[in-house]
């Protein structure tokens, strides 16, 4: 017989973006080809899926790592890194993904529901795609992205019309086992049901499901035997049975007090998906009356209940009596509570796009590091993490994104001198203003970015091969410094 269960931890990481690639096209004849260099291939996403079939989530307790494909590096003649492949990992009907903190990311409920758990990463450009008019000939590429590493915890919530709520013992699993064709394990000691049992019952035109969940004491709502167990299973459902055990022999016990302490733990009990417990419609069985003493006791006490709102079934599993009038009451019940529900409308995206003068990120002091700053922003740091910081030359485009995105203006507006250190992401810099942004960079050999160096004017012999290489390209041939650096200038 397979384990069951019903709460998992699961570590989930995205496929991680392919590089771009950094190439010239090189042909005979054809000595400034241009940048040829293709995009890296976009991570594969790994994807929570509904399946009917699945029942626990037993295949996460033995297997809690999942990886997503990686996507592949761009290469020359423009050819793109392939994209890596979703992870699809299949999850029983009413599977709720939450945090490590215990906040509810997302409720998966009915067959092929899918969501995204863990996002792949994205390819970074190559020099191809990152040419413009001021870098003709980028001699750089973006990196890929990592894909998004998530701890996440699942947790099974049965999803049910009716819920069988008491003690262990009162007859749960007999009366599931008769109502429906559910063939839970049945036995005259307590805590015989471990798992949750659903079972289909049928009541002329009605169809509604019933699950029967481990049994319940006092303190259940704080974590006692397997209260908490218990109560997440009976979350979804519309009407919640108390199945009192009027034939028990248990000393301090009868079923009066039975249902007291049912009702004292679902008042207690906080469902983690809203709502309460204590306001959903309660229908009492008074179970076991083909014993004479049950019978005469359940007679005694149903005034009581029935003085309290409560709608009272005498039932007993083993000759079948009131279980017809229990069936037909029960699916009015869940009837009139589908019928209470709004129907749901098709789902609509809603885009809301951000202000124009909304930038993205902030800038604020560094609380670690005295007269430093902190940049944050999804863009800046993903910006950080695209850029190869062995090429100076990349280095310089990413100053000129901060710098066209605002975010030299920022530090300069709050006082940032040059050489003060700057975060961003997991990066620190020492900050030194550049030129503004969109002003073109003097030309000069791929990788290299002439603000980088020790030195602010550019050098001579750089001035040359600047100078040398526009010739040439306004003669349309290739002149022999040119040919040393065929298609490095930008």
């Amino acid at each position: 017989m397979s384990k069951f269960v019903d709460r998992v931890v699961i570590h989930l990481a995205g496929g991680d973006g392919g590089h771009g690639c950094a190439s010239v096209h090189r042909e005979k004849f054809k000595p400034l080809g241009g940048p040829d260099g293709g995009n890296g291939g976009n991570g594969g996403d790994v994807v929570l899926v509904v399946d009917s079939n699945v029942h626990t989530l037993l295949d996460f307790h033995f297997r809690p790592n999942a990886h997503a494909t990686n996507g592949k590096q761009g290469q020359g003649s423009n050819k793109d890194g392939a994209v890596g492949e979703d992870l699809e990992l299949h999850v029983p009907d009413g599977t709720v993904v939450l945090t490590a903190d215990g906040d509810v990311v997302a409720d998966l409920v009915g067959p092929g529901t899918r969501f995204i758990a863990a996002r792949g990463g994205r390819g970074g450009l190559g020099n191809a795609s990152l040419a413009s008019k001021a870098r003709r000939a980028p001699g750089f590429a973006l990196l890929g992205e990592p894909g998004e590493a998530r701890d996440l915890v699942l947790e099974l919530r049965s999803v049910a019309d009716v819920g069988l709520v008491g003690f262990p013992s009162a007859g749960k699993s007999s009366l599931i086992s008769v109502l429906s064709a559910a063939r839970p394990k049945i036995a005259d000691y307590p805590f015989t049901t471990l798992v949750p049992n659903l079972g289909v019952v049928t009541a002329g035109e009605t169809v509604f499901t019933m699950a029967d969940v481990p049994g319940l004491i006092p303190g259940a709502s704080e974590g006692k035997g397997l209260g908490l167990d218990f109560l997440r299973h009976i979350e979804r459902c519309s009407v919640l049975v108390h199945v009192v055990d009027c034939a028990t022999y248990e000393p301090g016990r009868d079923p009066l007090s039975d249902v007291d302490a049912l009702e004292a733990e679902l008042a207690r009990y906080t469902p983690a998906l809203g709502g309460d417990l204590a306001d959903r419609p309660r229908v009492v069985v008074l179970n076991k009356i083909d014993v004479p003493e049950a019978r005469e006791l359940a007679e005694l006490i149903r005034p009581d209940l029935v003085e309290r709102g409560l709608p009272v079934f005498e039932v007993s599993t083993a000759t079948h009596e009131g279980l017809r009038e229990l069936t037909f009451a029960l699916a009015e019940v869940v009837e009139r509570d589908r019928a209470s529900k709004p129907v749901q409308e098709a789902t609509r995206v809603v885009l809301r796009p951000s202000a124009v003068d909304e930038t993205g990120f902030t800038v604020e002091p560094d609380p670690e590091q005295p007269g430093g700053f902190v940049v944050r922003g999804e863009r800046p740091e993903r910006w950080i993490r695209q850029t190869n910081f062995d090429n100076d030359e990349a280095v310089g485009y990413l100053g000129d994104r901060l710098a066209r995105l605002g975010v030299e203006e920022a530090l300069a507006k709050l006082g940032a001198e040059p050489g003060c250190p700057v975060t961003i992401g997991d990066w620190t810099f020492d900050w030194e203003p550049s030129t503004p942004a969109g002003v073109a960079v003097m030309m000069t050999g791929r990788g290299t970015d002439a603000r980088l160096e020790q030195n602010d004017r550019v050098s001579a012999a750089d001035r040359k091969a600047a100078k040398r290489a526009r010739r040439a390209l306004r003669m349309g041939f290739d002149s022999g410094a040119a040919d040393e650096d065929e298609g490095d200038i930008e």
